[in-house]
């Protein structure tokens, strides 16, 4: 089964641990799109693994990982990632890691132009996490940046990076920001470039093969629906296709390839950065904080919180193509008496069951709830779906029912074996 996992909201919703639970069935890995903006978080077997560009299944011996074309790859972000996952015990040589030889390279002189353009936006800033992702894409998009194959010629890539260096210095000087030397860049790229050069390979044939030879595929998507850079909440969203669409412009992959599409959810609903959030509650934010959980992997910056949104979520799983939901943080919910699902907005007297396009009338949007009773009692200890208490399935079967796709998996815990499935 080939399978995407998408997430549903504005990221942070738990895909890392779905992957590495649904990776003990596949046979490739693949993420398809972003940069180290993004943050997964795995803990199994007692152990916490926070991962940023490698993609989850590198946490098993027996699987093979891609980092396809459509990310934005930071060298030394990478290997430090690496060489912190291999402390812990982690393998990565090149048989289990693979780099798309068609990725683009993250300099660190776009992550100062990152906080450059977050301060001249000023109170109307994204709320990026300054990783340099933003310019990286842009420079793609411009059709000047850098990819991992330019590396075969240094040449080339010095040329290329003296001209970008002495183009970002202007920018950055306009704000009293530190310059850059190439040469500086120059060192410290190659150095990291060095250290992979042996998982860099022409990642698209090696798909392929794997496809017709009908390995298992999963394709590890990054962010959330909600901060698409078509369908998200524009213009605070990613540079980056976080949907279904993306694991196949990503990798190489057609999209007669999928089999399956896996739409990642929390139970409630987080947003990290700038932008709307009509449900956001700041009883449930300071509860879910005080039991020390949404604080960013990436950032540790905390998560605003708020009631299960399903106008976001049917447009979601409309856009994604989704087959099944796995649900998240179900266990987050256990104290409460009452809880509360966004049906519609209200906007301008009007009631949507969709999002607006419209940036304005994020403003405007009044949620409308439908009240539900909660469970209250432990739910972490359940090890079958039949366990869980009937206000908890029914919760579940209502959440199912507004989004208009089944639910497959269930966390009620961090750790891998605190995944139920239906």
């Amino acid at each position: 089964m080939n399978t995407i996992i998408a997430g549903l909201q504005w990221g942070d919703e738990g895909k890392g641990k779905i992957v590495d639970y649904l990776t003990q069935s596949a046979d490739v890995v693949i993420r398809s799109q972003g940069g180290n903006n993004a943050g997964h978080t795995v803990i199994t077997h007692g152990s916490k693994y926070i991962l940023h560009l490698l993609p989850s299944g590198i946490l098993w011996d027996d699987k093979v990982n891609v980092i396809g074309n459509g990310v934005v790859i930071d060298p030394v972000g990478l290997v430090e990632e690496i060489a912190r996952i291999e402390s812990q015990g982690v393998t990565v040589t090149p048989e289990k890691l693979l780099i798309s030889d068609r990725a683009h390279i993250v300099l660190p002189i776009h992550r100062e132009l990152d906080g450059a353009r977050e301060a001249a936006l000023g109170p109307h800033k994204i709320g990026t996490t300054k990783r340099g992702i933003g310019p990286a894409y842009a420079d793609k998009i411009n059709r000047c940046g850098l990819r991992v194959a330019d590396f075969n010629d240094l040449a080339y890539v010095t040329e290329r990076i003296t001209r970008r260096v002495a183009e970002a210095n202007e920018i950055l000087a306009r704000y009293d920001l530190p310059t850059f030397e190439a040469a500086a860049i120059c060192a410290e790229v190659f150095t990291a470039f060095e250290r992979l050069r042996p998982h860099v390979t022409n990642t698209i044939p090696v798909l392929h093969a794997a496809w017709k030879a009908k390995k298992s595929l999963l394709f590890e998507g990054a962010q959330g629906t909600l901060l698409d850079v078509d369908f998200g909440t524009y213009p605070f969203v990613t540079s980056s296709n976080t949907t279904a669409g993306g694991a196949c412009t990503g990798s190489g992959l057609p999209p007669m390839a999928i089999e399956s599409v896996i739409g990642v959810c929390k139970a409630y609903t987080t947003r990290v950065g700038s932008g709307p959030f009509p449900t956001a509650d700041a009883g449930l934010s300071d509860y879910l904080h005080g039991l020390g959980r949404e604080f960013g992997a990436t950032t540790g910056r905390p998560r605003g919180c708020g009631w299960l949104d399903t106008v976001l979520l049917r447009f979601a799983c409309m856009v994604n193509g989704v087959t099944g939901l796995a649900v998240t943080n179900l266990d987050g919910l256990d104290a409460y008496d009452t809880l509360q699902i966004c049906t519609g907005y209200q906007i301008d007297g009007r009631l949507h069951t969709l999002p607006p396009a419209e940036r304005d009338a994020w403003d405007r949007a009044v949620p409308v709830y439908e009240s539900l009773p909660g469970w209250k009692c432990d739910t972490t200890g359940c090890t079958r779906y039949a366990e869980l208490p009937t206000q908890a399935q029914a919760y579940l079967a209502r959440l199912a029912e507004l989004c208009g796709a089944p639910i497959a998996l269930v966390g009620v815990g961090p750790d891998r074996a605190q995944t139920l499935a239906v």
